[in-house]
């Protein structure tokens, strides 16, 4: 991460939450437990996914995701600018205001926007990737994604203190005002770090990191902060992505990230009590 993101001093708590978009998370649960610590002034900051959703859609008009897998061995969405246009549908419309929908019916006044909205999220595109593909190492063009360079914590407290909890939908804002596709693990540890958050949670559809995916008995329930890179040959999938942001977080200033699982009642406030995996 960029040095502008630098940690900024906030008045109370603050907690950043990420929740995936993958199958059998309880989204009506979720909102129930924020609404309960919101309600009990817990400052909160949504940031959420829908990768299930948008790959769904992308079938549905014949242009399906493709997953790439870089170099370093980090599984990411290739995302051509008909991609960005189906990721933007989801992710800006049914995903952020469904989540918006279900907190305001709960009396807690969300505010649903995405990165790209006030530059809430800035980021450089990266125009060209390299993968890895059938053993070999190529070079995709015409990429719409990016990573995050700045935060702009400012819009983000005003929000606050006018007691609207943000819902984010993870796109930022390129330098020639440009959607971007962002990692939502990455951009939920950017705002963090930008917030002073004391807690970032990465909840999805599985308890934690697994030392045997995908047995959830397995559950890895600590990862000292220093030892973050030994733990990365248990991590599958986008589970690699949330031991990256993580790590982000917890170089500069964030205290605690837990990784746990959102398909329970008490998501959130289990998550703060330590269920799942803590990295400290």
């Amino acid at each position: 991460m960029d040095d502008t993101l630098q940690q900024t001093p906030y008045k109370s708590t603050m907690v950043v939450i990420k929740v995936g978009g993958s199958a059998g998370i309880d989204y009506d649960a979720l909102c129930d437990d924020l609404a309960a610590l919101w309600t009990a002034g817990q400052r909160l900051v949504l940031v959420h996914g829908g990768s299930g959703e948008t790959n769904k859609l992308a079938e549905v008009l014949g242009h399906p995701p493709r997953f790439v897998t870089s170099p370093s061995g980090y599984t990411s969405r290739y995302t051509d600018r008909r991609t960005l246009e189906i990721f933007e549908m989801v992710y800006c419309g049914t995903a952020n205001k469904g989540l918006v929908e279900r907190l305001q019916q709960r009396n807690v006044n969300a505010l649903g926007l995405s990165g790209l909205d006030g530059r809430l999220l800035q980021g450089r595109r990266k125009a060209a990737i390299r993968i890895i593909e059938g053993g070999r190492q190529k070079i995709l063009r015409d990429d719409w994604t990016g990573t995050i360079e700045r935060v702009n914590a400012t819009l983000l407290h005003t929000l606050l203190d006018d007691e609207y909890l943000p819902v984010i939908a993870p796109l930022a804002c390129g330098a020639q005002g440009e959607a971007l596709n962002v990692d939502g693990d990455r951009a939920a540890a950017a705002i963090a770090v930008a917030l002073g958050a004391q807690v970032l949670l990465l909840l999805s559809n599985i308890p934690g990191l697994l030392r045997d995916f995908p047995d959830e008995a397995s559950l890895i329930r600590h990862v000292p902060k220093t030892e973050i890179d030994e733990y990365l040959p248990y991590a599958q999938g986008r589970m690699k992505k949330k031991l990256l942001g993580a790590g982000e977080a917890i170089a500069q200033g964030v205290q605690r990230v837990v990784i746990g699982d959102a398909r329970v009642s008490g998501c959130v406030s289990r998550a703060l009590e330590g269920t799942g995996t803590v990295i400290m």
